[in-house]
């Protein structure tokens, strides 16, 4: 079976044992985050208040930061990055284009892993 790859944030790696990424099984974001609770506990407190993902916790899936949040859709290979916001509030030209640059990079590493293995 193939699992999601979750991308854990610095300051949360201390949960996972210091690893930066993980494996983890769930058909949406919040299915993940409660399956990685269960193998890291701890994790969702830091990721989620009152059930909602914190205002300074930004998630991608597979390359694009969501809108949807906690009801994104993660397939069995996604790539899932928690990203700690910079500065909370309304979108500023500096966040929208940190969120381009972001999702161009996640592309470009895709792109590259692609290359690698095929």
């Amino acid at each position: 079976m193939s699992l999601a790859t979750v991308y854990i944030p610095t300051l949360l790696q201390p949960l996972t044992g210091g690893r930066s990424s993980v494996q983890a099984e769930g058909a949406t974001v919040r299915e993940l985050i409660e399956n990685l609770e269960r193998a890291y506990p701890g994790l969702r407190d830091r990721l989620l208040d009152q059930g909602r993902l914190r205002p300074n916790i930004s998630v991608a899936v597979d390359g694009e930061v969501t809108p949807l949040g906690l009801l994104e859709q993660v397939g069995p290979s996604s790539e899932v990055h928690f990203v700690a916001a910079i500065k909370g509030g309304k979108p500023t030209r500096l966040s929208r284009s940190l969120t381009r640059i972001i999702t161009y990079i996640s592309g470009e590493i895709s792109t590259n892993k692609s290359t690698l293995s095929g």
